[in-house]
Formats: C-alpha cells, structure tokens, sequence
C-alpha cells in the first residue's frame, strides 16, 4: 500500500513536493479544509501568513514582482461560501 505524503509547498517556489502544481493543489486544498472544518477563520488565518511568507520568497525570485493571481491562489478560494 503506498504512503501518503502531504502536499505541501516547496519554497521558494510554492510549487507542491508531490505533484508540483502551484501550491495550494487541489489535494492540498482538500486536506486543509478537512483539517479546519470546524474553524474557517483559523484556516483564512493560516493561509494569510502563508501569502504572506509567498509574497516574500516569490518577490526575491522574480525581482521584487509577485503573481498576479496570488491571492486568489492561496486564499480567496477558501471563504465561506
């Protein structure tokens, strides 16, 4: 049976280590929901630092300019909906 590895970012180039998608992935996204699915407001505050530290590493590896789509990316997708 194989084992699970956690999708979780590879910095400073927030790709996932295991399927090497933009960071969050979908399965990355999954697990994060299941793991704060009593408290959204504690994951919206995880993710935040997350783009956070993002901003930072994605800035120093293309010359101070940071994705356009980042916030989107890495938090918007997990408001209540």
């Amino acid at each position: 049976m194989p084992r699970y590895r956690p999708h979780v970012a590879a910095r400073p180039s927030w790709r996932c280590r295991v399927c090497g998608a933009a960071w969050p992935c979908s399965p990355a996204r999954l697990a994060l929901l299941g793991e704060y699915r009593e408290d959204r407001t504690a994951l919206l505050f995880y993710l935040g630092t997350m783009l956070g530290e993002a901003m930072s590493d994605l800035a120093t590896l293309h010359d101070g300019v940071t994705p356009p789509d980042l916030t989107a990316r890495i938090v918007t997708w997990a408001r209540a909906r």
